[in-house]
């Protein structure tokens, strides 16, 4: 989460007051307060997770020493320190499943016993969350062990869940709600405006030549019709935000790819690509199924949905920005519950009025909207107001949406998983499916390269956002089995649409199996031969873009800096207790004149510039 400018730039102060005053400790051999200064350099190796132990003990203490060296016991203990972070999690939520079940349990029994539909989707989510994290330990991603955890489960004969079909439908279209609403938030109107022509290339181009080429392939090879063939390429082209963002978070901590604006490239295809992968699927599937309306009514579909979408999700957008009020209580938990009931009611609306292609548009123009809001309330937030409740206002709300996909994810990934059976896999789909991904692929990394040139970037870091678009997974679980949820619901007798609904289905898993690992391993391995690594200083992290800035805020910054020289000129009798001015922004600030001015741009709290004044002061004296 993007702390606020203000916090940041306090909290850097102090650690390098700190540090300042364990030198001067250090070099004029006065023990006295060094037991009362923060060693940041201890904290710091304290709290690395994996290779040296968490602990609270000071450089002086002999037994934290010893435990902050790494482990060097056995091997499969090592293994587990190293991914405790990963398992952590996934035993969390696994606890929190098992308390909800006893909870079931004393309430209701009878419905929670090992041998009823719920329990058995319940044991679902449970072995396909522990499945992901073993998977991890061969450094896979933890998708591929819910998946086969899914395949597992039905070929052992445990997947059947009758009598509660409605709610496994339920569970996928909140998978699928849940991410069109975190791709609502990943669409970024500044990086739009400043990159819309190579954004725009790259998210149609790619996608209609992978398209294209899914739908003949699929129309003669696999006999598969034309409307149906476009709808299996829409499912395929989607990019996986899960992987993406994964990778590009670890790109970033390692500090490749900054100089050039590639992460923020990537992130704005990724979401493009998926909105319109999403929103063509449901206009396409709204044609297909709306078989008692007219050829005219048919055709009308997509740009009416278009309408309908876009405005509820403008209006929608509207009502989170307005209700509740910035100085509200739990404003970022009321935020949440009323962007997770918006969306509910944008997909399962949009499909009660008969224009389904209407619901994918409306979640993701909502969340756009309304985080467009947030900014602005937060660029134009008063100093008086709670800093906690302007802190997190664009973060939290998909940090939540996030934290929820952790408990659909290992659900969406297995019951896509659990609809192959292999007693009754049709080996040739097989075959011709995978043939069918790799070649779709093939057209897509060419046309994507293609697509990036225009720019600055040089060869290899173009080769490397044409890569980005290889894995596929998220979407795919969520939309594979979306075309055969609606031909059972509408208890279809046709049997030929119910198998190439299930088609659609098998060579969505093929996909995901075939990509998601291997385009996860090619993003991890060429970045470092690739793509740049930026140097990183005290003056770049205070200075940095990174906390979202605008240039007036900058400018205010600059000003305070300048006083500050002069500041510094004015005590030039107390260097020693100066020589981190140019670095220290809050400490430099000798006057209340500009203390309030630089309070009003940075939204910082009154009571903390109170707070400080006394240090500041006493550190000039």
């Amino acid at each position: 989460m993007t702390q606020s400018y203000g916090n940041r730039m306090q909290d850097d102060t102090l650690e390098m007051e700190n540090a300042s005053d364990n030198n001067k400790s250090r070099s004029s051999g006065d023990q006295k307060g060094g037991h009362d200064v923060l060693n940041v350099e201890n904290v710091s190796k304290q709290n690395v997770i994996g290779e040296t132990v968490i602990g609270l003990g000071g450089e002086d203490d002999p037994e934290e020493h010893e435990r902050s060296h790494i482990y060097k016991g056995p091997k499969i203990w090592r293994l587990l320190v190293k991914q405790w972070h990963s398992i952590s999690k996934a035993l969390a939520l696994s606890a929190i499943g098992i308390g909800l079940w006893i909870i079931a349990y004393t309430l209701q029994p009878d419905y929670v016993l090992p041998n009823t539909p719920i329990m058995r989707i319940f044991f679902l989510f449970v072995g396909a969350q522990l499945s992901g994290v073993l998977v991890t330990f061969i450094r896979l991603p933890d998708m591929l062990g819910m998946l086969f955890f899914g395949v597992l489960y039905t070929n052992i004969g445990l997947a059947d869940f009758t009598g509660c079909e409605k709610f496994e439908a339920f569970l996928r279209e909140m998978a699928l709600i849940n991410i069109m609403l975190l791709a609502g938030f990943g669409l970024d109107a500044i990086a739009f405006k400043k990159l819309w022509l190579v954004i725009l290339r790259l998210t149609f181009i790619p996608t209609i030549a992978e398209v294209t080429v899914i739908a003949v392939l699929a129309r003669y090879i696999l006999d598969i019709p034309w409307l149906w063939g476009i709808l299996l390429g829409l499912v395929i082209t989607a990019v996986s935000p899960n992987v993406v963002v994964t990778v590009m978070l670890k790109l970033k901590e390692e500090r490749l790819g900054l100089n050039s604006g590639i992460h923020t490239l990537i992130y704005a295809m990724t979401s493009c690509n998926d909105v319109v992968a999403i929103f063509l699927f449901g206009v396409i599937m709204s044609v297909m199924f709306a078989t008692d309306k007219s050829l005219l009514e048919q055709l009308l579909q997509g740009p009416i949905g278009i309408g309908i979408g876009i405005v509820f999700g403008y209006v929608y957008g509207l009502v989170l920005t307005t209700f509740p009020s910035t100085k509200t209580l739990y404003l970022n938990g009321l935020r949440f519950v009323l962007t997770i009931l918006g969306g509910t009611i944008s997909v399962m609306g949009s499909r009660f009025i008969g224009y389904p292609s209407a619901g994918a548009l409306g979640c993701m123009t909502s969340t756009f909207f309304a985080s467009i809001g947030w900014k602005r309330q937060q660029r134009q937030g008063k100093a008086q107001q709670p800093q906690r409740q302007l802190e997190y206002e664009n973060s939290t709300v998909p940090a939540r949406l996030d934290l929820l996909w952790k408990f659909l994810k290992p659900v969406s990934f297995s019951l896509i998983g659990k609809e192959i059976n292999f007693a009754v896999l049709d080996g040739r789909v097989v075959g011709y499916g995978a043939l069918l991904v790799l070649v779709g692929s093939l057209f897509r990394l060419a046309f994507a390269y293609l697509s990036t040139y225009g720019g600055s970037l040089t060869r290899k870091e173009r080769a490397y956002i044409t890569i980005s678009g290889f894995p596929k997974a998220t979407v795919q679980a969520a939309l594979g089995p979306l075309a055969l949820d609606m031909v059972r619901s509408l208890k279809s007798t046709d049997l030929h649409i119910t198998i190439l609904a299930n088609n659609v289905l098998i060579i969505s898993v093929l996909a995901i199996i075939f990509t998601a690992p291997l385009g996860a391993v090619l993003m991890l391995r060429l970045a470092p031969l690739w793509l740049q690594r930026s140097e990183s200083n005290t003056h770049d992290n205070i200075n940095n873009a990174d906390y979202s800035l605008n240039e007036t805020q900058f400018r205010h910054c600059a000003t305070a800096k300048q006083q500050a020289g002069e500041f510094k000129t004015i005590s030039k009798n107390h260097s020693q207790s100066q020589i981190h001015t140019d670095t220290q922004i809050p400490n430099i600030i000798g006057s209340n004149a500009v203390l309030t001015e630089v309070t009003n741009d940075v939204t910082i709290v009154d009571a903390e510039v109170n707070e400080y004044q006394p240090k500041i002061r006493g550190k000039v004296e």
